[in-house]
């Protein structure tokens, strides 16, 4: 663009109409859910949250999976989540709901036993992602941010997976699902609505639930015994980046053949590579191939 571009810097005020009034101010972020847990649920938290705690120098940096840990209680942040973790880390609740709000793991509304999200970011978007959200959609009959009647499934939109070479990507519960398509993700769904265990492209086993998956993000209260370690696989190459790696990489050229090369001693066509002339002494030469 080579048009100047002028900006009026008047300070007069804008003419009537020009913008938006507000006749309310945007309303606060709250949490809904009762104010505080029963006391056989604050002494199992309790139970759970004092190893998490002791393993930071400094309480308030157990806030993180503390938040995961009333998730996998309530299926979303309550208010009472919000107080239990204030009262654990020494913090006010204004603190505890700064951070809450600042994460998008961290849900206010709630969640069934599957999350569903579906990357609309720029590459997967271009490559079919809105149109699988629109197909999960109205095969459910919900809109973006619901969750279906049975409880079983909600399904957001995601800003990015972090997983862009196996574009379009879909998430349930936390879990990658690579170069989906409108029906693989629909059936997909299918099975964790009927109970079919399904496993995703990385991970360690079937999809657990929402709330077993945010127990797990928590943390365990015991101690874990780590397994002997085994090498890694690396995960098969997308169809895209198959397509990249076979168009971009030349052809490697074949060998050239070595010729054959003639004994110093004999005179004789020996086999290609180096050789050792004996009997210099006696006047018998033979070449000996290293």
């Amino acid at each position: 663009m080579t048009d100047p571009v002028f900006v009026d810097l008047s300070t007069a005020p804008p003419p009537e109409g020009s913008a938006p009034t507000h006749d309310m101010p945007v309303p606060p972020i709250t949490f809904d859910g009762p104010a505080g847990y029963p006391d056989e649920v604050v002494e199992h938290l309790t139970a759970e949250a004092l190893p998490i705690i002791g393993r930071y120098p400094h309480a308030r940096s157990a806030l993180l999976p503390l938040l995961h840990l009333v998730q996998s209680q309530d299926g979303r942040l309550t208010r009472a989540g919000i107080e239990f973790c204030a009262a654990q880390l020494d913090l006010t609740p204004a603190q505890v709901a700064s951070v809450a709000t600042f994460y998008s793991m961290y849900r206010r509304t709630p969640t069934g036993e599957y999350l569903v999200g579906v990357c609309t970011n720029t590459l997967c978007a271009t490559l079919g992602g809105d149109e699988i959200l629109r197909s999960v959609c109205d095969h459910l009959g919900i809109e973006p941010g619901d969750t279906t009647a049975d409880r079983r499934i909600t399904v957001e939109h995601v800003e990015c997976n972090a997983a862009c070479d196996f574009a379009p990507v879909v998430m349930v519960n936390w879990e990658f699902f690579d170069d989906q398509t409108p029906e693989s993700t629909i059936e997909l769904i299918e099975d964790l609505r009927a109970g079919v265990a399904v496993s995703p492209v990385r991970g360690t086993g079937p999809v657990r639930s929402f709330r077993e998956t945010e127990r797990d993000l928590a943390g365990p209260a015991s101690p874990l015994v780590e397994p002997a370690p085994t090498p890694l696989a690396d995960p098969a190459p997308s169809g895209a980046r198959r397509r990249v790696e076979a168009t971009s990489q030349p052809p490697s050229p074949e060998p050239e053949p070595r010729k054959p090369r003639s004994c110093p001693a004999t005179g004789t066509s020996q086999n290609p590579g180096p050789w050792t002339t004996t009997g210099a002494t006696t006047g018998i030469g033979r070449c000996l191939p290293h």
